[in-house]
């Protein structure tokens, strides 16, 4: 399953993940809502140190909002790559990966803030009405 590798949309940063990621989970809150136009997005937290930049890492901005994690992406496509917390911790999305990772969503965090013309599915995945327990 390791290394996983992927990249952003125009293919500048590219990356790999040395470690099996720790869990994969949605969010519905309203900031990724607007941070992707979507209802919600799915990331896979990883093992601290276990991201390795290949490629673009001169490419790689990020927006820290006041209270929550660094929303990183690239800058020459805008392309939302991962996200890092203070405590250097980090959620890739999922999306980025080269193919399929093999990873499946283990739960739903901040569906008190779900998006009302999308309803959540009724998946089976725990759902948490703010931030999911640790992994």
């Amino acid at each position: 399953m390791t290394p996983l590798t992927g990249h952003c949309a125009c293919g500048a940063v590219t990356y790999e993940v040395t470690e099996p990621p720790l869990s994969v989970g949605y969010c519905h809150c309203t900031r990724c809502q607007r941070r992707t136009g979507t209802a919600a997005a799915i990331s896979a937290t990883l093992v601290p140190g276990s991201l390795h930049i290949l490629t673009g890492a001169e490419l790689v901005s990020a927006w820290q909002p006041a209270d929550g994690w660094a929303k990183c992406f690239c800058s020459a496509c805008g392309g939302a790559v991962w996200s890092r917390g203070a405590d250097g911790a980090i959620g890739v999305r999922l999306g980025t990966f080269d193919g399929d990772p093999g990873l499946r969503p283990q739960w739903r965090q901040f569906v008190a803030y779900a998006a009302p013309w999308e309803p959540i599915p009724d998946d089976g995945l725990p759902r948490y009405p703010e931030r999911a327990p640790p992994a």
